[in-house]
């Protein structure tokens, strides 16, 4: 058996690497979402209802994680056969030109109705490259770690989403002081165009780690044993032996998403309606980011003394319970409470289930098509958890009148309970041992380890 284990310097660089790709894919991405909450209904779907501008622009948002899927399966397909490393790369540099060319894009007043079209074409490149980015980022850092610190190692790719979200906040905050013509006419674009200088950097540094090596040895065993077997592409094996994986990751993180999203997008119109200013709203949203950053890895930590299903399951009941008290706490027009609310629901709650997922997610399957089965699960439980919650919840508060948000919290309660169900049903996989092509859901080790069964049971 091959050992993961990097080199002390070899896995900093590895993490580094994997941290602020994440990091910079994520401010790439988050940032769309900032300007579509904010920007997008005037610039690009002028003429219309302001209410209904917004839902447009949150529609183009949704376009982005309908992609992400595609761009897991794509990237993962030669991320299992060529190789994590240089998928990672191509993935970086795809989402910096989207991100440049948003920046640089002509209105609708400019160019008419060829503009929103152009946004969603461009939208639809940040899906692909995010959902491509995030399997090999994850697979990367796990790959190369220790057994009984894989849930902390692939939790730092996590640590990109609120570290993108806490740097898009802050530029996107600064700029939005700017006097509100000036800001609407170019100050906007900034931020997109920055995003070239982020890559830059993140390549830099990721063209300096090296390979998985898990993916080496499995390379060398399938390339040894060829010419007897060809291998199936591993989209086919996933959808063949991991299909049930592929559900219980998809639905695992579904609550965790659908949070998350809803804190970025949804939640900043919401408290504005409130009467909360949008610089307000964005200080806090970056401040409590910033402690997002810390509590992901706190809770991934956690998962690897007590698992991971136990520190998922606790945070999906707390969601249960505290949601409607959280966006009650954002609606009510008081600062204190919207900076409370926040805290609770992205540090905490958010946290709790996010923190552990890309461990549980990634030892559900085998080696060979860990990249595509990782990336497939966790970019269908973006699409579905994320991807729609801001137009549910935008039409669900719209529906209730008098910014009441007690069908907002019953939605994200019932997703909390599906995510819940998954979870629940899913093998404990901290102590797997992912050498093994079969590493996926228990099938193997349920037969030798009872404590497996009674958990499927």
């Amino acid at each position: 058996m091959r050992s993961s284990r990097a080199t002390n310097p070899q896995m900093r660089r590895i993490l580094l690497s994997s941290y602020l790709g994440s990091t910079i894919e994520f401010y790439d991405f988050l940032l769309y979402g900032l300007a579509a909450s904010l920007v997008f209904n005037e610039v690009f779907f002028t003429g219309l209802d302001p209410v209904v501008g917004t839902i447009a622009s949150f529609g183009t948002l949704a376009v982005g994680y309908l992609a992400r899927p595609l761009g897991g399966i794509v990237f993962g397909h030669f991320g299992d056969r060529v190789g994590r490393k240089s998928m990672l790369v191509i993935t970086m540099t795809l989402m910096g030109a989207a991100s440049c060319v948003i920046g640089m894009l002509p209105t609708t007043a400019q160019v008419g109705a060829l503009a929103p079209v152009l946004l969603v074409v461009l939208r639809v490149v940040q899906g692909v490259a995010v959902g491509g980015e995030w399997g090999g980022a994850a697979l990367m850092a796990l790959e190369h770690s220790d057994k009984e610190r894989r849930g902390f190692s692939s939790s730092v790719t996590n640590m990109g989403g609120p570290s993108g979200a806490v740097l898009a906040t802050a530029i996107f905050g600064l700029l939005s002081l700017m006097p509100e013509s000036a800001f609407m006419a170019w100050g906007w674009r900034i931020p997109f165009l920055l995003s070239a200088v982020l890559v830059g950097v993140g390549l830099f540094i990721r063209l300096k780690i090296t390979e998985s090596p898990l993916f080496v040895a499995a390379r060398e065993q399938a390339e040894a044993g060829a010419a007897a077997a060809p291998a199936k592409p591993p989209i086919l094996v996933v959808l063949t032996r991991f299909r049930r994986e592929v559900v219980l990751s998809a639905g695992g993180g579904l609550a965790a998403f659908t949070v998350q999203s809803l804190l970025a997008t949804f939640c900043i119109a919401y408290a504005m309606d409130a009467g909360h200013s949008r610089s307000a709203v964005l200080a806090v949203g970056a401040a409590t980011s910033l402690v997002h950053v810390f509590t992901i890895p706190a809770f991934a930590v956690l998962s690897d003394r007590v698992g991971r299903r136990p520190v998922m399951l606790g945070g999906v009941a707390a969601t249960v319970v505290l949601i409607h008290p959280v966006l009650l706490m954002i609606g009510e027009g008081s600062l204190g409470l919207l900076f409370v609310g926040y805290l609770i629901a992205n540090p905490i709650l958010q946290a709790s289930m996010y923190g552990p997922l890309a461990a549980y997610t990634t030892e559900m399957f085998g080696t060979r098509s860990r990249y595509t089965g990782a990336s497939l699960g966790y970019q269908l439980s973006t699409t579905l958890g994320a991807g729609f919650a801001p137009i549910i919840g935008a039409s669900l508060l719209a529906s209730a009148g008098d910014n009441d948000p007690t069908y907002v919290s019953l939605f994200v309660a019932g997703v909390a309970v599906l995510s819940g169900l998954a979870i629940w049903r899913a093998a404990e996989s901290r102590d797997r041992d992912l050498d093994s092509d079969d590493a996926q859901a228990g099938r193997v080790e349920a037969t030798a380890r009872p404590e497996a069964v009674a958990v499927r049971a």
